[in-house]
């Protein structure tokens, strides 16, 4: 009796082990498929003075994820993007306006394709004023006839004082006086293109490396003018909405801007470097789903930007 007695006890322990030991191994695989696979690597991105302050967030969030991945970023200006490409130094090349198709040729006859687009976020150029100043919109053949020589919009003669825009009876008086982005910018290019109509840019504007100094000197200065990306915008000036083909003065806000009725709106990109049949490595893969995770557009919008509607957030499959 003794004996079955203790053959049943050793029984019911090597049961109890054994469940202990499913439940181990269960618990173990629920929490392997809950976790991220281990990711390392560097990466390297060289590109847009204006999408900097978005990289680096983007960067910190990619590090909370994966450790083990450190994005290094350069910001030389949109323009020094396709150099970097074209020469090798980077597959990641972030502009804050599209690539023209010299640039885009020049990495064809490198490479034997074309770089892969990715439209990231979404932003638009404002023309600023003092805070304080009483303008009440512009229009774009007067926002060409301000920033250029050329009227290629179709203003008929130039506009340099603050009289020609306002009654004489109107603060402020005389000159205009005017900031914008320096020629290695994304925002000078396309503010060229799509303010200017492709037109020549006056001499006597100030340049900045970047739209906060922009901003900075227009704040300063009640009879200045000036164009920066609508991520900088502060309380010290004042962004004009802009008249469209309609007559209508539509104001830079979110809702403009997503559905690009601001005229002035713009896409930010990130050019890809990948071979057609390719996949990106696991570290680039990562950072691309980033990008377009809930997290990745929610940093866009705390960056100062506009996130990417709804229906453009899916990942690119970045492999034909």
């Amino acid at each position: 009796m003794k004996g079955n007695r203790l053959t049943r006890h050793c029984g019911r322990i090597q049961r109890r082990y054994r469940l202990l030991v499913a439940i181990a191994w269960l618990l173990c695989c629920t929490v392997a498929v809950g976790q991220p696979t281990s990711v390392s690597g560097t990466l390297g991105a060289v590109g847009s003075d204006t999408m900097a302050g978005l990289m680096l967030r983007w960067g910190e969030a990619l590090d909370h994820r994966y450790p083990d991945i450190n994005l290094q970023f350069q910001a030389g200006g949109s323009a020094s993007a396709p150099t970097a490409l074209v020469a090798g130094t980077t597959r990641f090349g972030p502009m804050s306006r599209p690539m023209s198709d010299t640039e885009r040729q020049q990495f064809i006859e490198r490479y034997g394709y074309p770089p892969r687009e990715l439209k990231v976020a979404r932003d638009a150029l404002l023309l600023v004023v003092h805070r304080h100043n009483p303008l009440a919109s512009l229009t774009r053949e007067q926002a060409d006839a301000i920033f250029s020589t050329s009227l290629d919009c179709g203003g008929l003669r130039p506009i340099r004082r603050w009289e020609q825009l306002l009654p004489s009876d109107q603060w402020p008086y005389g000159k205009i006086a005017l900031h914008g982005r320096n020629l290695a910018s994304g925002t000078h290019g396309l503010f060229q293109d799509r303010a200017l109509c492709n037109g020549q840019f006056r001499r006597d504007i100030s340049e900045h490396p970047g739209s906060s100094a922009v901003i900075a000197a227009v704040g300063e200065s009640p009879n200045a003018m000036g164009y920066a990306g609508y991520n900088h915008l502060n309380p010290m000036v004042r962004a004009l909405p802009l008249i469209d083909d309609t007559g209508h003065a539509i104001r830079p806000s979110v809702a403009t801007i997503q559905d690009d009725t601001y005229p002035l709106s713009r896409d930010l990109y990130l050019y890809v470097n990948l071979p057609p049949g390719d996949t990106l490595p696991p570290a680039e893969q990562a950072f691309i789903e980033l990008i377009f995770s809930e997290e990745g557009q929610q940093i866009v919008q705390a960056a100062g930007f506009v996130p990417l509607p709804q229906a453009q957030r899916q990942p690119p499959l970045l492999a034909p």
